[in-house]
């Protein structure tokens, strides 16, 4: 192994030179070196993009998504899906934190990383269960945190896998509170999975009462539970994959003007133009969905004459855990939303 880098460059197998989230293959020895954090793993939270592709490609086989997970983990040293490039996150306990580490941490925490699963080092031992509704897997296994690897350790008031479920994506809510000003324009498309709705809780706080709130969602599945929230003002349902009739719903409901802010959290590709059309010239789009080709946003904006200000969603902000932990506090309707899609059976 290499001399210890705070990045964790000393795991990367290959390519040399690379950071770990850019690397084929790590180093997923567990043994805790000075500046790291050496973690017994009890559940992965798979990225929602990476989850689905996996179900989809084994016919929502629960056994074949075993061997594909453990084939993934076993070649490249971390859960980093080949198709998306994405990974996720985990919960566990800490076993041991090596002695260079300064933060406020020992073993026995329980605690959630906050960062990629796709630069993790990560050896599963056992697969004991994949969730299909929860996009998480429960296992046998050990991971390695970085020095400069961020944690959030699992609250006294939140159930484990509820809080996981809503760290995983803690950056969307977090950055919508910074995007979103009083009496914009909000559309969300993808708004019935876990980010959308706590996107839509963000932005009805940031936008105000006269702010206006538009979800939309592929199908009826969630029509009810995101009712219930009472956090959009129009939920829509359509197909984020056919940019012009999101556009002409969108633009019927803003009365021609089209979005101050819209936000993508979809789990499917192919859904960039879906997002850049309704934005207004002046407007914000943000990606936080991992399923976004740059190339395909970047040029189809181009092709349209699109001036939007365009952000690549980034899974941390300042206090982003906080923030997210927050709504599930303040909100009991949310919370119990979580509680019914993620609590532990």
């Amino acid at each position: 192994m290499e001399k210890l880098c705070k990045y964790g460059t000393h795991r990367v197998i290959y390519p040399l030179g690379s950071l770990p989230q850019a690397a084929e293959k790590l180093d997923n020895n567990m043994v805790c070196q000075d500046n790291e954090i050496l973690i017994d793993v009890k559940t992965l939270n798979i990225d929602s993009a990476s989850f689905t592709q996996i179900k989809g490609a084994a016919n929502s086989d629960i056994e074949d998504m075993k061997e594909m997970i453990l084939s993934i983990v076993n070649q490249r040293g971390k859960m980093q899906n080949p198709v998306t490039g994405s990974g996720g996150m985990l919960l566990g306990t800490v076993k041991k934190v090596g002695k260079n580490i300064s933060k406020d941490v020992k073993a026995g925490d329980e605690i959630a990383s906050l960062v990629s699963l796709s630069l993790t080092p990560l050896k599963i031992d056992k697969i004991k269960a994949i969730h299909l509704n929860k996009d998480q897997v429960d296992i046998e296994g050990q991971a390695i945190l970085f020095e400069t690897g961020i944690f959030a350790k699992i609250p006294d008031d939140i159930p484990s896998h509820i809080a996981l479920a809503a760290l995983d994506v803690a950056g969307a809510p977090a950055q919508v509170k910074t995007l979103v000003k009083k009496d914009d324009t909000v559309l969300i498309l993808g708004c019935a999975g876990k980010s959308g709705i706590l996107c839509a809780y963000q932005a009805r706080k940031s936008a105000g009462p006269n702010g206006k709130i538009i979800g939309i969602i592929h199908h009826d599945t969630h029509l009810v539970e995101l009712q219930e929230l009472n956090v959009c003002d129009h939920i829509l349902i359509g197909d984020a994959k056919n940019p012009m009739e999101i556009y002409e719903k969108a633009m019927k409901l803003t009365d021609g003007e089209g979005a101050d802010v819209t936000i993508n959290v979809v789990n499917v590709q192919n859904t960039e133009m879906a997002t850049i059309l309704p934005t207004k010239p002046n407007g914000t789009v943000y990606f936080f969905s991992m399923a976004t080709s740059f190339t395909k946003a970047a040029l189809g904006a181009e092709g349209i004459a699109a001036e939007a200000l365009m952000i690549i969603g980034n899974g941390y902000t300042k206090n982003h855990a906080k923030i997210t932990l927050d709504i599930l506090r303040e909100s009991k309707e949310m919370y119990n939303l979580f509680e019914k899609r993620y609590g532990k059976v």
